[in-house]
Order: structure tokens, then C-alpha cells, then sequence
């Protein structure tokens, strides 16, 4: 065990002694040490019902014949970062949240993690250690929240809080009904009820093998979640005592796997940033190509929100993970689990599934998956779409530009009525390096929805959007406008193409006229020059890379 190198030999006498000093017996010193990462917080509704979660671990650790040690992680919430400064610090708390577990795991020599998470960044940041370790590691993702209820209306958080802004804007809704729906759109623990980001990476953790069957959708607070959380206490210890590290579950396969969920479930466009960098931490090269090519042969089976109206305790109840994945069975690759039980094992008898939710491959929502890569003039390097949440009108648009080199700017205009039909709004330096941090556009999209402007006007971005963003909308594109990427080029009028069948996306200019206005630039000026965002815009990499973090870039 790692943790022999702190426990074992005369010399670690000072070393016991401080073991000791935090109550461990000396039988305790034959046992396995268990890290128990929570990002317990009282900022995140996602999070908040996470300290039964810890003892229900600790006590599964401790049955098990293992020692758990709790150690916190940080964790931001992507719906109250939205729309200000503070969404910078979203996407690079992934990269804080992966360094803070290698550290803590490798100064403390720990034998095995389980991982207690649920929101955007801190999933995917701790698979990210993970992988990265590659010590035995399972992940118990905290579950999604029930929808809300007004006046006999089913709520969810980006239906009826970001777009209801649109429609008080537009005059369709008043202020004393936008007060009423915001108190009861989130009614208590958990992660936001559609399939926005941070469900999707619970589903994909699922199907990647590094939780235990039915963890990716059984909801907060739930006694299911409970058990589940407990088994995986037991689980890591077992896997510690068989030396099945994080890398031999989170490989190629199991990546692949993860993907093709994210297609069927027509799951968050962040998903391929964050895929990308738990491969790079393995050591796998993953082009983001591979999304594409394998959403060419991923039916689309389920319509959740923002695309349809099924909400996660709907998907739950249908079968959850394990219904999705045996629709998808023949397509899935044969993989270790952290439940001890290879994937196609898991999949021989078919489990309950409510097709109206999870729909047969014959009939389902759509032949292709529920992202697209874009790639054209305007991004040579890919660009991303979740084109499950597009409607068929939309799919292919082309209008004139009007620019902006802020979100803020963008928002002004959206929520100042002064954006109109035919238009693409070009939302740039906002990408990893130039934003920096790569902010979600949900405020700007979620309003031109509410204004009734979602399939009469596009919006393009090196920066992202949330999960819960529907529409004409492409994000992550490559080069991002700090590093002169064509998107620094356009100008307002000037025609943009999209046309997500061929996956193109093309700025209706010369070449040669492209190339002359970037040599024009002035040098860019980083937005921020100190403190954690300055270092972390220093070394990221592209969005097509997953903007991780690299030294010499």
C-alpha cells in the first residue's frame, strides 16, 4: 500500500505520532487509507445534502476494513457565477480542483479516493485527479434535485428562471410572476433538473464505469443515493485490496463508452471539454473529431431539458443510466467497472425502461447524436453545438454579424431589445486564454429565447454555453480570438453561414480579406494580469485540446 511509505519503520515514528493525534488506533496502521474528497459547501444547492453522503462513505469505508480521511475541495456554482466576473473562475476551478486531490493524495501517500461530487466543474476536475494518480478512485456524484411546482407547472431552473427574464423583458410575464418563480423553481438539495452540465457528467461517470450502476440519476437526498454512497465506501477499499487503479477503467474504451451516452442523451456541449481533458490525464490523445464520427452512429433517445420536457427523476424512474446503456448495448465496448462487474455483464438482462422516455433505436428522437462538430473558416480547430436542442428550422441559418468583444457587451444588447431576426451575434474574447475562463452564455441565450428570438437569431462564441442552452447557438470555437483565430475578423454585416448538417460554419468573406484584417490586429492584451486567472491563462491550452493546463504554452 502508498501508505506504508508514512506508517512503516522506526523512522515514521514522528509520522505515527501525528496519525495518532487524530485518533487512529495502532490497528488502524494495518488498514488501508481512504480519501474521502467532498466539495461540500453551503454555496450550492447541489451540495448541500452532501453531509449524510460523507458518513454514509465513511461507514461503507470503515466496514469495509479501511480508514476514511474527509479532506474538502472548492466548488462554484455555474448558476450563480452566470452572467458576471465571476464566471471566469468557473472552468479553471476544474484544473484547481484536480491539483488540490493530487496534492492532498500525494502528500498524505493514500491508498484510494472516493470522490463526492455533483455540479459543472468539480466532477470532471476530480476525474481528472483520478486519472492523473491512477490510484483506485470511485466517484459518488450527489444527484439531481426535484423539479419545482407552480400553480400546477412543472419548474426547472433554466426554463423558468433564465428565460423567464426574456419574457419580462418582451412584456409577457410580469415582475410579481418572475418573484413567485424563483422561489419555487429549485426546491431543495441537488443538481439542476434538466440535462445541463452537471447531470451530464454524472451520467457520463456512470457509463465511463467510475460510479456504481444507478448513481448517475438517483436523486439528492433519496435513501437510494445513501446506500449507493455507502456501497462505494465498501467498494474502494475492495479496490485498493485487488490494485485496480483509476486508468484501467478510464481508458480508451471506457471514454468512448462516456461518449456515446453523452450522444444519446443529447447531454451538455461541456462534456467534450471535459472528456478531452480526463483522456489527457490518462495519457490518451482524444481528437475532438471523435465526438463527430461517433455521432454519426449514436440514435438520440431521450428528449430532456432544455431540448424536450422530461427532467432527471423522469429518466431515473425510466431506468436511469443503465436503460440508456442497454439500448446502446451492441455499440458499447467491454470495459472494466468499479463495481467489479465488466460492462457487458452489466448489460446481459434487460432492466424496467419506459420507452416514452428512453426510446427503442428504431424509433429514436433523432438518427444522430445530440452534438455536432462544426469546423469551416471560422473554425479551423472545430467548434461545438448541441444540435439535440436545435430545431429542425434552425439547423441551418445564415445572417449578418453584429459583434461584441464581451459577454457584457452581448447581454446589453440582448436584454436592450436591440438585437433582431436575421442576426448572429458574435460573442468573442471569450475564450480560454482571452476571457479568461471561457464563460457560459446562458444569460445572453436564455433571454433571446424569452424575447422569442431562439430560431430567429444565432449566437457564435469562442467562449461556452451552458447545458441548459437551446438554440442556433456554437461554442468553443478554435482558435479562440486572443490567439487571432478567424473569429477575430468579423465584422458587423458581414454574412455568417451555419449549416449543421454538412457541420460547417463559415464567414461569408474573401480569404484573403480574412487574412489581411488579422494582420491588422492590435497585439492582444490579457484582461487579467494577476493572481490565479492570469496563471491560468498563461497555460491553457485550445478549447479543441480541453483547455487544459500545460507549462510552455
Amino acid at each position: 500500500m502508498k501508505s506504508e511509505v508514512i506508517k512503516r519503520g522506526v523512522e515514521r515514528a514522528p509520522n505515527r505520532a501525528l496519525l495518532f493525534a487524530t485518533g487512529l488506533s495502532r490497528g488502524d496502521l494495518k488498514k488501508p487509507f481512504i480519501g474521502v474528497a467532498t466539495s461540500f459547501t453551503d454555496l450550492i444547492p447541489g451540495h448541500i445534502g452532501m453531509r449524510e453522503l460523507e458518513r454514509a462513505i465513511e461507514h461503507g469505508v470503515r466496514a469495509a476494513g479501511g480508514v476514511p480521511f474527509l479532506f474538502g475541495v472548492p466548488g462554484i456554482c455555474d448558476g450563480i457565477a452566470m452572467g458576471h466576473p465571476g464566471m471566469k473562475f468557473s472552468l479553471p476551478s476544474r484544473e484547481l480542483i484536480a491539483d488540490e486531490v493530487e496534492a492532498i493524495t500525494s502528500a498524505h501517500a493514500l491508498d484510494g479516493l472516493a470522490l463526492l461530487t455533483n455540479c459543472d466543474k468539480i466532477t470532471p476536475g476530480m476525474l481528472m485527479a483520478a486519472a492523473r494518480l491512477d490510484i483506485p478512485a470511485i466517484v459518488v456524484t450527489a444527484g439531481p434535485m426535484l423539479h419545482g411546482s407552480y400553480r400546477g407547472r412543472r419548474l426547472s431552473l433554466v426554463r423558468d428562471t433564465f428565460e423567464a427574464v426574456g419574457l419580462v423583458q418582451a412584456g409577457k410575464m410580469s415582475i410579481g410572476e418572475l418573484a413567485c418563480l424563483e422561489e419555487e423553481a429549485c426546491p431543495g438539495p441537488g443538481s439542476c433538473q434538466g440535462l445541463y452540465t452537471a447531470n451530464t457528467m454524472a451520467c457520463l461517470t456512470e457509463a465511463l464505469g467510475m460510479s456504481l450502476p444507478g448513481c448517475g440519476t438517483a436523486l439528492a437526498a433519496s435513501a437510494r443515493k445513501r446506500r449507493i454512497a455507502f456501497r462505494s465506501g465498501e467498494r474502494v477499499v475492495a479496490l485498493v485490496k485487488k490494485k485496480v487503479t483509476a486508468r484501467r477503467i478510464i481508458n480508451r474504451a471506457g471514454i468512448e463508452n462516456a461518449i456515446r451516452m453523452d450522444l444519446a442523451l443529447g447531454g451538455s456541449s461541456n462534456s467534450v471539454l471535459h472528456l478531452i481533458a480526463i483522456a489527457h490525464e490518462a495519457g490518451l490523445k482524444l481528437p475532438i473529431e471523435l465526438f463527430d464520427k461517433l455521432s454519426r452512429t449514436t440514435p438520440h433517445l431521450t428528449k430532456m431539458r432544455p431540448a424536450g420536457e422530461h427532467m432527471m427523476e423522469d429518466l431515473d424512474e425510466a431506468g436511469g443510466v443503465g436503460a440508456v446503456m442497454y439500448r446502446l448495448r451492441e455499440l458499447l465496448k467491454d470495459n472494466p467497472t468499479v463495481a467489479g462487474r465488466r460492462v457487458k455483464e452489466l448489460l446481459k438482462k434487460k432492466p424496467y425502461i419506459n420507452e416514452e422516455v428512453v426510446r427503442p433505436l428504431l424509433r429514436p428522437y433523432a438518427a444522430e447524436g445530440g452534438i455536432a462538430i462544426l469546423k469551416g473558416n471560422l473554425a479551423p480547430e472545430g467548434a461545438v453545438v448541441k444540435q439535440s436542442a436545435v430545431s429542425a428550422k434552425a439547423m441551418k441559418f445564415e445572417g449578418r454579424a453584429r459583434c461584441f468583444d464581451s459577454e457584457e457587451a452581448a447581454n446589453a444588447a440582448v436584454l436592450g431589445r436591440r438585437i433582431k431576426p436575421g442576426e448572429v451575434v458574435v460573442v468573442r474574447y471569450e475564450g480560454p486564454a482571452g476571457g479568461p475562463g471561457m464563460r457560459e452564455m446562458l444569460a445572453a441565450t436564455s433571454a433571446l429565447v424569452g424575447l422569442g428570438l431562439g430560431e430567429q437569431v444565432a449566437l457564435i462564441t469562442d467562449g461556452r454555453f451552458s447545458g441548459g442552452t437551446r438554440g442556433p447557438c456554437i461554442g468553443h470555437i478554435s482558435p479562440e480570438a486572443a490567439a487571432r483565430g478567424p473569429i477575430a475578423a468579423i465584422k458587423d454585416g458581414d454574412r455568417i453561414r451555419l449549416d449543421i448538417p454538412r457541420r460547417r460554419l463559415e464567414l461569408l468573406v474573401p480569404a484573403a480579406e480574412i487574412q489581411r484584417r488579422l494582420k491588422k490586429l492590435k497585439p492582444f492584451r490579457p484582461k487579467v494580469r494577476s493572481g490565479f486567472l492570469a496563471r491560468y491563462a498563461a497555460t491553457v491550452t485550445s478549447a479543441s485540446e480541453g483547455a487544459v493546463c500545460r507549462l510552455g504554452t
